[in-house]
């Protein structure tokens, strides 16, 4: 099955974004607590939702985790000034507190 068309379990955490994105995104994923969104999604979708998270507004910061294809079976990304960063060393993503 190619990735666009496979639903894979995605979390997004998000701070101070505009009450818009909390509702665009409670219209996919469930929101367990304020802030964090969990669900599955297929790739197409996961990456429509985290463009809207990086253009939702210069306060926004989030941490996207979804399954891929690493050592780990998850990758990490990240926007805006979070806290904590992600690192690679030799192939696993450790987060890195500033």
């Amino acid at each position: 099955m190619e990735e666009g068309l496979s639903n894979f379990m995605v979390t997004f955490i998000v701070e101070a974004a505009p009450d818009s994105l909390y509702g665009e995104l409670t219209r996919w994923l469930l929101e367990p607590k304020h802030g964090v969104f969990v669900g599955n999604v297929n790739a197409m979708v996961r990456e429509k939702l985290w463009k809207k998270i990086q253009n939702s507004g210069n306060e926004t910061s989030a941490i996207m985790i979804f399954n891929s294809d690493t050592e780990q079976g998850y990758s990490l990304e990240m926007t805006g000034e979070p806290k904590r960063c992600v690192v690679d060393i030799e192939g696993i993503e450790l987060i890195k507190i500033q």
